[in-house]
């Protein structure tokens, strides 16, 4: 009862505003719902405070990921709600990119839409939250070498999740990699299945098997229609 009701302070507090967040959308909504395919990954830059936790841990620009599960849908692992699918209106107003998987058999396709959607109803993974809240207050000077076991995040029960974990169990579920660990053995790199619990949102951008699919050239950029202001502008206003 206790560690149910500081969870629940714990994620208000956590989904609040973060103070130093001045992220804009990059492209247009209209050109990213366009360009968005079934069983793509859209990485998103959130505007919460466990999303500045996140970011600085992964050294990234992104704090959450969902899967794109066509017809306007997403599904994701959220902090309240646990696996849920939302429209994609909800990131509207937010910095995303989209992280395709490449040559994916139809039938494969199938299969793991099917996976990630019986995942729904599961419930976003506690220990998670605390391992979040411990590096914002205030956060921390955690090291590069140390950063990816910070990351270790969650309590490795199966029946908990959080929002990049469930997406890579869902794409290891058809064999189709992440971002595995590569190992020497008698003389011969192998590759291994990364534990989903080490997955970051980043790690579909930094993954040599996603290609980086930007909305304005999915749909057709042309440089020459673009009219530029001569005028060379120092400041930014992000208001």
């Amino acid at each position: 009862m206790i560690f149910q009701i500081i969870s629940r302070l714990l994620i208000r507090y956590l989904e609040l505003p973060s103070s130093n967040n001045s992220s804009v959308p990059t492209s247009i909504f209209e050109y990213l719902k366009q360009t968005l395919q079934v069983g793509d990954v859209l990485l998103v830059e959130g505007k919460q405070k466990f999303s500045s936790a996140i970011k600085y841990l992964t050294q990234s620009n992104w704090s959450h990921a969902a899967l794109y599960l066509g017809n306007g849908e997403l599904i994701e692992a959220d902090l309240k709600l646990g696996v849920i699918k939302v429209n994609i209106n909800k990131y509207q107003t937010y910095h995303t990119r989209i992280c395709r998987p490449v040559n994916l058999k139809k039938q494969d396709l199938d299969s793991m839409i099917e996976y990630v959607q019986k995942r729904q109803g599961l419930t976003y993974d506690l220990k998670n939250i605390f391992d979040l809240a411990k590096y914002l207050f205030p956060v921390p000077i955690v090291p590069n070498r140390w950063k990816r076991r910070v990351l270790e995040f969650g309590s490795h029960d199966s029946t908990k999740v959080i929002c990049s974990s469930v997406i890579a169990q869902a794409f290891q579920f058809i064999r189709y990699p992440v971002l595995p660990l590569e190992s020497c053995v008698d003389g011969k790199n192998k590759l291994f299945i990364r534990h989903h619990s080490l997955f970051t949102p980043s790690d579909f951008d930094r993954s040599p098997y996603f290609q980086i699919v930007k909305p304005t050239i999915a749909v057709g950029f042309n440089y020459q229609e673009i009219d530029l202001n001569q005028e060379n502008r120092m400041e930014l206003n992000y208001e």
